[in-house]
């Protein structure tokens, strides 16, 4: 009966948003001021965006000095210095994308600033040669962020700090809906024909749980939340009309036919302009999750890959990835205070020392890399790109 109750108030809330949507699109809300918002991409568009790009490749970015979203962009905790240095090393390796996380909160305390922030960033990483995707909601990790100082990283914790996006006291409030929109539809007004940015990806692993974390305090039912918003965030972002494809990825599921998707996941493929998926597994499965996708007949990156304790690396699913001409985007670039070189399962035992086999990561924080063998490899895939 509960499962009932949620189901019809989930659709109620999509019914509800779908009508604002219907009024933005008619100009009478509008982020821009624009009339309408675009439609979602034909095939053949998103594959005349993708001819132009080359071959995606870099990682999932933040900063070695922050341990989350929250403390990369906020003013007092804002470093230019190591972002710069950081996006270097990725550009001299032949990288030329990240994919960074942003927050509903950072708009929310203060958007001016967050945006002035975000353009700093997008300066920096244009002067690398990187056009980053922006992520504008998360389900992963911590379900209750805070504004302000973040806590300092708890000794062999892989991802101790990282927060959701809405946490679950906005995600259970729908009266706080109205704000999430206004967050997304300002935020990809404000950078919607920017050439400095890749691409939009509205929700990352929509319907993760993270029962091996912080599984206990989650929401409960949380993804019949989580469903209707994140169709109406595909609307909000593209009722600011973007000249940038909008996606999010499936990551968890059966792949196999459109009828074989999950709710959430027919939600992500159908309302993409482009395809994204994760994959942390060996390369045969790497490559059968490219040849499911195909079907749809839309550019595809992989927007999280390579964890080598899960039998993920770079010398396997790389290769492959350019074989089909995907776009290739790992988990972590420097090691730092998120500690993703500590696997997932410190959350059951933390390490007391560094684990002699890295989860994640690149670089060591002098910028030395884990493994030169993994950087002559990028270096020379994407210079023969």
């Amino acid at each position: 009966m509960k499962f009932l109750k949620l189901t019809i108030w989930a659709l109620l809330v999509s019914l509800s948003f779908q009508n604002c949507t219907k009024k933005e699109d008619k100009g009478e809300d509008s982020a821009d001021g624009q009339a309408s918002g675009r439609e979602i991409w034909t095939r053949a568009e998103a594959r005349t965006w993708y001819t132009k790009q080359g071959w995606l490749v870099g990682a999932d970015f933040l900063p070695s000095t922050a341990i989350n979203q929250l403390e990369m962009f906020q003013e007092a905790s804002f470093d230019t210095a190591t972002i710069n240095k950081e996006l270097g090393w990725a550009q001299n390796i032949g990288m030329n994308t990240m994919r960074v996380y942003l927050h509903d909160l950072l708009y929310e305390q203060d958007s001016a600033g967050f945006f002035q922030r975000l353009d700093v960033f997008l300066d920096i990483s244009a002067k690398h040669k990187i056009k980053p995707v922006l992520v504008l909601f998360d389900s992963c990790w911590d379900p209750f962020p805070k504004l302000g100082k973040q806590r300092e990283p708890q000794q062999g914790l892989h991802n101790s700090g990282w927060v959701q996006s809405p946490g679950y006291v906005a995600l259970k409030d729908s009266t706080q809906y109205p704000r999430l929109a206004r967050y997304v539809a300002g935020t990809v007004a404000r950078f919607a024909h920017d050439d400095r940015v890749l691409a939009w990806d509205i929700w990352n692993e929509p319907d993760n749980t993270n029962n091996s974390s912080y599984g206990k305090v989650e929401l409960p039912f949380k993804v019949d939340y989580v469903l209707p918003l994140m169709t109406n965030a595909f609307a909000w972002a593209r009722g600011a009309n973007p000249s940038q494809p909008l996606t999010a990825g499936v990551w968890a599921g059966d792949w196999t036919t459109h009828e074989t998707l999950k709710p959430i996941e027919k939600v992500s493929i159908d309302q993409s302009d482009i395809i994204s998926f994760h994959n942390y597994d060996g390369a045969d499965k790497f490559e059968k999750c490219i040849k499911q996708l195909q079907q749809y007949d839309r550019p595809i990156i992989c927007t999280e890959y390579m964890s080598r304790g899960n039998g993920s690396f770079f010398e396997t699913s790389l290769p492959i990835a350019k074989k089909y001409n995907v776009g290739a985007i790992n988990w972590g670039l420097v090691d730092g205070k998120s500690q993703t070189i500590y696997p997932w399962d410190s959350w059951k035992k933390p390490y007391a020392k560094e684990p002699e086999l890295w989860f994640h990561d690149i670089f060591r924080k002098d910028g030395t890399p884990y493994k030169q063998s993994e950087v002559d490899l990028i270096k020379n895939l994407t210079a023969s790109k």
